[in-house]
């Protein structure tokens, strides 16, 4: 049996412990990246740093992506010196960044008339989770496909859902970050309560978890909230970037969604607070700003 070569485009805070999986999974990788420092580890562990993504392409029958957005995963698949220029025919490209789920289907058209197969693969479980092979993989694709890297996936990942046709991991992954903004925003809102209330905010928390309201947001960024701890696991930036995949998609199908716009708007404070790099469960911050701001609130608390 032929040995499957792999290549990986994007070896950044989550792609590049992605790669060391697959490479500790015993699989031979080829990578390209734009930064040296990203790259240098997996020479190190045993990868084949390429020049572009074209000559990643050219050393792989499979191909993963994972940039930041849309117009990145064009590029680094139909640029100058993109994928297309180096890929087989046969060849799969693996598009594991969040972006839009109709670009997805657009590009999917694309390959496939150069004889190139296509996923969407976006990933849930953060940071932590690409280090530990844990992630969460939510699959768009032929059925065949799936079956031809779910072996890869495995190394990646431990809740691996083929969801439908392309496009519909995307979509997956949309419904992901509602569920979490949304969630992130319902804890920052109790931990404000508890603490303009006088009331211990990690007994509340302690409490919550042992009940219906216990959620790994109320575990983990519940305790961001209170030790003031930002560090991101996922930066607001990123998370904004993909709620506004989420309203479009939205829009786009004459949906009203009041929980996620809510909790966009509260992105868009911390943003606007030059916090875009923080985790966005800095949206504790967002709301105890505006609370501090209004007087009438305030006043009304009292």
């Amino acid at each position: 049996m032929t040995s499957v070569k792999l290549g990986f485009i994007g070896p950044g805070i989550m792609g590049q412990p992605m790669v060391l999986n697959l490479l500790k999974a015993g699989h031979s990788v080829a990578v390209y990246g734009r930064t040296p420092a990203r790259t240098a580890p997996l020479a190190d562990a045993g990868a084949q740093v390429c020049a572009s993504p074209a000559d990643v392409a050219a050393a792989a029958d499979i191909i993963f992506t994972c940039v930041s957005d849309t117009p990145d995963v064009e590029t680094v698949v139909f640029g100058d010196k993109g994928i297309i220029h180096g890929a087989r025919k046969g060849a799969v490209v693996v598009d594991m960044s969040t972006i839009s789920p109709d670009a997805t289907r657009d590009f999917a058209a694309r390959l496939a008339a150069q004889g190139i197969d296509m996923l969407d693969a976006p990933v849930s479980g953060g940071e932590s989770g690409a280090v530990a092979g844990t992630l969460s993989i939510m699959v768009g694709g032929k059925d065949e496909v799936f079956a031809r890297v779910k072996p890869y996936f495995d190394a990646m990942g431990k809740n691996i859902v083929h969801v439908g046709a392309h496009g519909a991991g995307q979509v997956a992954k949309s419904c992901n970050q509602i569920v979490v903004a949304v969630t992130i925003e319902a804890v920052a809102e109790a931990m404000l309560l508890a603490e303009k209330s006088g009331v211990d905010g990690a007994k509340v928390r302690a409490a919550l978890l042992g009940g219906f309201a216990g959620s790994k947001i109320l575990e983990v960024h519940g305790n961001r909230m209170l030790g003031d701890d930002y560090k991101p696991g996922f930066k607001t930036a990123l998370h904004r970037k993909d709620m506004g995949i989420v309203l479009d998609t939205a829009q786009r199908l004459g949906l009203m969604l009041p929980g996620a716009i809510l909790a966009t708007g509260h992105l868009d404070a911390v943003l606007a607070a030059g916090e875009g790099e923080q985790d966005s469960s800095a949206i504790f911050k967002a709301l105890k700003r505006a609370q501090d701001k209004n007087p009438a609130r305030k006043t009304a608390a009292k």
